[in-house]
């Protein structure tokens, strides 16, 4: 089965473009600038964004990897307004090994050092897969930031001078658009690093908050259509050249706790995440982290993330911000 994918291009000029990818072939779509500009047509003509993408002109063939390599992919969804794109994720969602949901069962039945992380990752467990037309539990949810805190393939992933520990977090990236009306439509998926604070989070998991304040990156395709069941994919970082360490991840609903309409229903239920014209990108989490394996990242680190069906890696080097003095002036 090919795969078909949406990508954002910038020319060195400034000019932006379309590329529809369908397996090994890419061509730019003529009279679209814009994801969101196709989105928003689709939507006004009843139409699915594949069959819309389809009825645009197609242009010249494009090598997608080599666009990639010259820096000229972006993410694959912005706005020009930055306020209006909410990063936003939920954690715990993923079944993560055997040993160690067993640990977390044996604990949860012996009544001890049952931790409110143990009890949400059980409570996915039994109810995270609602029967259809049934409401499920609820998974743990968090806040990022708008556009400004998005990046693209290539791009520096830069913490905060203040940041304990900048880590990657391999998975999946849901985007959406909320129609004229309020309702919410998923564009696609997008291979993501989520990145995220892991030495604050562990001080004390109500600075969760706090450590998930951090940049996150987009790989440069959007896949269209239905989620894959099953996504295998590697990660890694990479310093000096050299590998430093690497693991395969897993996501898609067949390796969650929570089914994809569960968690989108637990965000799209709040009427502030349905304001017309909005873009979502939500973070669907990951089990698998360099962190849990004692890995400390250093800047200059590289992290590479890849995953078929998306036949291009997400790699952004680490960076810290400098530093800036925080004063409040009262008027």
């Amino acid at each position: 089965m090919t795969t078909l994918r949406l990508l954002q291009h910038r020319a060195e000029d400034g000019t932006r473009s379309v590329i529809l990818a369908e397996g090994d072939a890419a061509h730019v779509l003529t009279g679209v600038a814009s994801v969101r500009e196709l989105a928003l047509r689709a939507i006004e003509e009843g139409n699915s964004l594949a069959a819309t993408a389809r009825a645009c002109g197609i242009g010249d063939a494009i090598d997608i990897a080599a666009e990639q390599a010259a820096g000229r992919l972006i993410a694959p969804i912005d706005h020009a307004d930055e306020a209006h794109v909410l990063l936003t994720g939920t954690g715990l969602t993923h079944l993560g090994s055997a040993e160690g949901r067993n640990k977390m069962h044996q604990a949860a039945a012996s009544g001890e050092n049952v931790t409110d992380s143990m009890r949400m990752f059980l409570e996915g467990l039994e109810g995270g897969k609602p029967a259809e037309g049934q409401e499920g539990q609820q998974p743990e949810w968090f806040y990022k930031g708008d556009g400004s805190q998005l990046v693209g393939p290539g791009e520096a992933l830069t913490m905060p001078s203040f940041a304990k520990d900048g880590g990657e977090e391999p998975e999946l990236a849901g985007i959406y658009i909320i129609g004229n009306d309020g309702q919410p439509y998923r564009l696609g998926i997008a291979l993501a690093n989520e990145f995220s604070d892991h030495v604050t989070e562990r001080h004390n998991y109500l600075w969760l908050a706090h450590s998930k304040l951090r940049q996150a990156a987009l790989g440069a395709e959007l896949l269209l259509g239905e989620v894959p069941e099953k996504i295998e994919g590697t990660s890694k970082i990479v310093r000096g050249g050299e590998t430093i360490w690497e693991k395969p991840f897993l996501s898609g609903e067949g390796n969650m706790s929570h089914s994809f309409a569960n968690l989108e229903h637990h965000h799209f239920k709040y009427d502030l995440f349905c304001r017309p014209g909005d873009i979502h990108i939500h973070f669907y989490g990951t089990a698998t982290l360099s962190f849990s394996d004692g890995v400390q990242t250093e800047e200059g680190d590289v992290f590479e993330i890849a995953a078929a069906p998306f036949t291009l890696p997400l790699a952004n080097p680490l960076a810290r911000a400098a530093e800036r003095a925080v004063t409040v002036k009262a008027l």
